[in-house]
């Protein structure tokens, strides 16, 4: 098989507590086919319903995150681009992970790329990281979130200054802009995303669960529901056996070893 015949695929392997999920398609700068989109969320769908796994690593290989989709295998004759509603969306549309998701991107980093990133939970960039929302100097528009994420991160001018440019912008600009948590130099950023997982790994799994629903319950419904859910927090925090081992090791000042329980 030629570079040029090469599919793609996406890999999932497990790090302990970690599921590191990686696009592969190199020679065609990681851009995705639909049947890559579908392993991916068959991937994070794995991930969010294994009990054993508590942390996601969604990193690309080489030296870019990606150019972005495949535009003639998604939109051209004969396409199939159909996604199973039941699985984990990639853009966090639809279904989305109740667990924490870290992002990595390096170098070319365009439109889909951008919006599955901002769908993750933190995203660690490499300095070599270009971004790029291309979509309305081709004669569309953003339809993976860039259309409110962007507003979510960094404020109505912001995003309307590079949505409506379709401009690239550097790491330190997506720093700025609060797209990105870190910027580490190229070849470091894989294994920062991972030490930032073992960082939460670290941690109790229901509380850190339990912090995202929160969140989106305010991003969804609004302050009201969020405080409202504060019960629903407590109910399965404080009910927890995780929440009697953070107790414990505080008052006996060791390390906890939470068990998600």
């Amino acid at each position: 098989m030629s570079e040029n015949d090469n599919p793609g695929q996406v890999t999932f392997k497990v790090d302990g507590r970690i599921a590191i999920i990686t696009v592969e398609n190199e020679s065609k700068l990681n851009s995705y086919t639909p049947d890559m989109m579908r392993q991916l969320g068959q991937h994070l769908t794995t991930f969010d319903e294994d009990d054993s796994l508590w942390v996601a690593v969604f990193n690309s290989a080489g030296e870019n995150t990606t150019a972005g989709l495949d535009m003639p295998k998604f939109f051209g004759p004969g396409a199939d681009a159909e996604f199973d509603p039941a699985l984990v969306d990639p853009f966090a549309l639809g279904r989305r992970a109740t667990k924490p998701i870290v992002a990595v991107v390096q170098g070319l980093t365009f439109t889909v790329g951008i919006e599955m990133m901002l769908a993750a939970d933190m995203v660690v960039a490499a300095d070599t990281a270009k971004f790029q929302q291309l979509e309305v100097a081709r004669g569309i528009a953003p339809i993976g979130g860039a259309h409110f994420r962007y507003l979510t991160r960094t404020g109505w001018g912001n995003a309307m200054y590079h949505l409506m440019r379709a401009d690239r912008f550097d790491a330190q600009r997506a720093l700025e802009l609060g797209f990105v948590q870190e910027v580490v130099p190229f070849g470091q950023h894989l294994e920062r995303g991972i030490e930032l997982a073992r960082e939460i790994c670290a941690n109790a799994p229901l509380g850190v669960r339990a912090t995202k629903a929160a969140a989106l319950k305010y991003l969804d419904e609004g302050e009201a529901a969020a405080i409202a859910a504060v019960e629903d927090v407590k109910g399965v925090v404080f009910n927890s056996k995780d929440f009697y081992e953070g107790v414990s090791s505080f008052v006996e000042r060791r390390t906890a070893n939470f068990q998600g329980q």
